[in-house]
């Protein structure tokens, strides 16, 4: 796609997690067109990449629900409005049209989008995984070194270790206990950043025999041929431990980065992009943040947060790309044109 023939939209949405997916909707709901950009290969941000099996306890009317199957409702709900999909692709700039009401968006495949607005939902920005520093780890890395959980089930009855002290690696290590033939807990300091009642079940599990944990550093790994068999860790006073283990969990966190849109001139409160909270716009009219990449007085990290800034930067968004047309609140219950949008009319 050369920028002599650009895509023209509404709306591009940087990102595709649950909160880009959701402003999909709730745009939708409006009656406005939109595209959405993911630098990962398939839609779901950090839900689907990081910890797909991951329950998730606060959705409204969902008791639980696990991440994955969060991005699937939300991929099944935002179905009739037609979003066209990029992934694949990272925004690699923005830039404002001499008209100062549209934006030029590229991405590093090439494509061009002539847009009436922006909506950044980019999460954290681009991420990866921190990764296990031992020789051998990258050789082994989605064969038995691992910094997500896809499929649990494959891993029952192996032996299991898990490192980290936030609430990935004890979640995992809890929910591994009893179903694995072992699971070993390694973090490089007694205390913990997880949740205290997961800590404490922790240590109910350690102290009844059910797993094992170690204060200390993986130093090696014992590897026979393309197969891992166990680690060697280093605990505080320089003793050697070994470890029998057939996978590795190293769950160190993200390196969040913001990558191109640290550069695109908009404000920025400790790496995140300030916004209003009447419409969720940024520094540059036109451009909306909605999710854990924006910031302002009382922000909360919450899906659930994300949501609701989505709801409002919709019509943030509609006010700005048709200033004459009223604006009315319309109810999906009794309004005829929200329910012929949604295919229910």
């Amino acid at each position: 796609m050369s920028d002599q023939n650009p895509i023209q939209t509404e709306v591009v949405i940087v990102g595709a997690g649950p909160c880009g997916l959701f402003q999909v909707f709730e745009l939708g709901l409006l009656g406005i067109k939109a595209h959405l950009i993911d630098s990962l290969k398939a839609p779901g941000g950090q839900c689907t990449e990081l910890y797909p099996e991951k329950p998730i306890y606060d959705i409204p009317a969902l008791p639980v629900c696990g991440a994955q199957e969060l991005v699937d409702r939300l991929l099944q709900q935002i179905k009739p409005f037609g979003a066209e999909w990029h992934l694949g692709e990272e925004v690699t700039g923005v830039q404002r049209q001499t008209d100062g009401r549209r934006f030029t968006v590229t991405t590093s495949a090439g494509t061009v989008f002539d847009a009436g607005a922006v909506i950044i939902a980019g999460g954290v920005g681009s991420f990866q995984p921190r990764r296990l520093v031992a020789p051998g780890a990258d050789e082994l890395e989605g064969r038995h070194v691992h910094y997500r959980v896809r499929d649990a089930q494959q891993y029952y009855g192996q032996n299991l270790l898990v490192l980290g002290g936030g609430d990935s690696a004890l979640d995992w290590a809890l929910d591994f206990t009893g179903k694995a033939a072992s699971v070993t807990l390694v973090h490089r300091r007694a205390d913990f950043r997880a949740a205290p009642s997961s800590v404490a079940r922790m240590r109910e599990m350690e102290a009844e025999g059910k797993l094992a944990f170690h204060e200390g550093l993986v130093e090696g790994l014992d590897v026979d041929g393309l197969a891992l068999k166990g680690a060697r860790i280093k605990k505080p006073d320089g003793e050697l431990v070994q470890v029998k283990c057939d996978h590795a969990f190293a769950f160190y966190g993200l390196h969040p980065k913001l990558g191109p849109i640290a550069e695109w001139g908009l404000e920025l409160e400790k790496k995140a992009l300030k916004v209003d909270t009447e419409k969720f716009q940024t520094s540059e009219p036109g451009i909306f943040a909605v999710g854990d990449i924006n910031t302002y007085p009382g922000k909360k990290k919450l899906i659930l947060s994300g949501f609701h800034e989505a709801a409002l930067a919709a019509f943030g968004v509609q006010g700005w790309l048709y200033p004459e047309k009223k604006q009315f609140l319309q109810y999906t219950t009794t309004s005829p044109a929200m329910q012929k949008r949604l295919g229910v009319g």
